[in-house]
């Protein structure tokens, strides 16, 4: 039985994509070390942390760390080890703010949506990441809840 079903698949697929192979069928490749972690370095601890935040979701994204409050993007954090530019997405009032402190940068792109950009280096860096992290979900829920 399970070869007829192989065969009748086969012959299905056969059928939609014209005998050509094409994304999506087939053995997928296995899901990295740093995805099944959960990141390493400060990735690894921003995520443990970000985690257990209410409604919080962290999706792996466009080689990043998805950082969602319901359906809004509230940060994003490289999946690379080696890069470290957080972006976190605050309203007007808290980027001025933010922007006013030493290692906090407009994102390059984005800023006059509100984003701003800054390194996070060192396990040092992290507790102020998070305060600014701890900013913008406060806006992502609030602005879900209006």
């Amino acid at each position: 039985m399970a070869e007829w079903l192989t065969d009748a698949y086969r012959s299905r697929v056969d059928r939609v994509s014209g005998g050509r192979r094409f994304r999506g069928l087939g053995k997928g490749r296995k899901t990295r070390r740093v995805l099944a972690h959960g990141g390493a370095g400060p990735a690894a601890r921003l995520n443990r942390t970000l985690g257990e935040w209410p409604g919080v979701r962290i999706t792996p994204m466009f080689g990043r760390w998805g950082y969602f409050a319901g359906a809004r993007l509230f940060a994003c954090f490289p999946l690379r080890e080696k890069d470290r530019d957080l972006w976190i997405h605050l309203s007007p009032a808290d980027q001025t703010r933010a922007l006013r402190e030493t290692g906090v940068r407009p994102h390059r792109r984005f800023a006059a949506r509100g984003w701003i950009e800054l390194d996070v280096e060192t396990a040092t860096d992290v507790p102020r990441a998070l305060r600014w992290l701890r900013r913008a979900h406060e806006a992502g829920s609030s602005d879900d809840d209006a």
